[in-house]
């Protein structure tokens, strides 16, 4: 359980401020869009985007 704590403190560090955040947050502006609508895809966007970082990672694992 530690190092869930461990990776998940590391990622959200390394996620406050940066590009992804500002897009999210300029969707949110937009009116049109419910902020759940904008939720949901980012997180969806993030989930997906670290399964490629995890498989990568299992991959180069096994190879290096």
């Amino acid at each position: 359980m530690h190092y869930f704590f461990v990776v998940f403190l590391t990622v959200f560090l390394a996620e406050l401020g940066d590009k992804t955040q500002v897009a999210t947050l300029l969707f949110a502006t937009v009116r049109e869009n419910s902020p759940y609508f904008v939720f949901a895809a980012a997180a969806g966007a993030l989930i997906a985007s670290s399964a490629v970082a995890v498989f990568l990672g299992t991959v180069a694992e096994r190879f290096l």
